[in-house]
């Protein structure tokens, strides 16, 4: 059975990755990716394999990316500078909290309590965890609880996801920054956006000596978050641009749309990578 045979036996058309419209879904491609890289090993050798491997990790990275909205929140921290985008399409009401938290400037003061190498970085919640005392319009929006908006986007590195207790609609300002690859927490917590830039900040983080207290690895000294902001479009005729700055992971000012995208595809990209080595070492042993 030929290529297009085995997308075909899957429910999946052999041309749909040309239209993001008509594109499968996540499961569905990842399932039929591992299909045909096998299909291609076997019928066409290895070399044959990788090069399909590489169009179709290309293919996907535009067709499953998700919209980023306008806004970039730039977290300053003791170790430098964060900039975050949001997924306002996957979890508009979380998306929509965070946003009015950080525009009230609820996370300044606050800290990072958890530094998990490989597994998350996590932001307190900020009714205990800011140094500066909230006005009453702070207090009621961190009090607030958002329902889960659970879906079926992966836990990678750069990731955000919502914190919440046992109750799926228990989440209130609390959020990590995923340092890895975490399936387990995949369709169990909310994905709402993710880190544009910043992974050198992160990295740093990292290196911070900890202690384990309970089920947390806590970082030994405070990890503050200095100060935010949000950078929203600049309105230009009546209609929005990108913003003007932040929007770049290689320090370039200015950036636009195109710039924006490019770093959206090289953070999936890298994940793919990762996806498609565990094939290939799975598949050619020794290889």
């Amino acid at each position: 059975m030929g290529v297009r045979g085995e997308l075909c036996r899957l429910g999946t058309r052999g041309d749909a990755f040309a239209d993001a419209a008509s594109a499968p879904s996540a499961s569905t491609f990842m399932t039929a990716f591992r299909v045909v890289a096998g299909v291609m090993a076997h019928r066409h050798g290895a070399r044959a394999m990788w090069i399909w491997c590489m169009v179709l990790a290309l293919a996907s990275s535009r067709a499953y990316a998700q919209r980023i909205g306008d806004e970039r929140i730039v977290l300053q921290t003791t170790y430098g500078d964060i900039v975050l985008g949001l997924y306002p399409d996957v979890a508009p009401e979380t998306t929509a909290h965070v946003l009015e938290a950080f525009e009230l400037g609820l996370y300044t003061s606050n800290h990072f309590f958890r530094v998990d190498r490989g597994f998350v970085a996590q932001v307190a919640a900020c009714s205990n965890g800011r140094r500066v005392k909230m006005n009453d319009e702070q207090k009621a929006v961190s009090d607030r609880t958002v329902r889960g908006e659970m879906s079926d986007l992966k836990h990678r590195r750069g990731t955000l996801s919502m914190a919440r207790f046992d109750d799926p609609n228990s989440a209130t300002s609390s959020f990590s920054i995923l340092l890895g690859n975490a399936p387990h927490l995949d369709g169990k917590y909310a994905v709402f956006g993710e880190m544009i830039s910043g992974d050198e900040a992160l990295r740093a983080m990292e290196l911070v000596e900890t202690q384990k207290e309970g089920i947390f690895v806590k970082p030994k000294e405070r990890i503050e978050i200095l100060a935010t902001y949000v950078v929203h479009p600049k309105k230009t005729g009546g209609a929005s641009s990108a913003p003007a700055a932040l929007v770049s992971s290689d320090g370039r000012e200015g950036g636009t749309q195109c710039a924006r995208e490019l770093d959206e595809c090289k953070a999936r990209a890298d994940s793919l990578a990762k996806e498609i080595h565990n094939i290939r070492s799975a598949r050619l042993p020794g290889n």
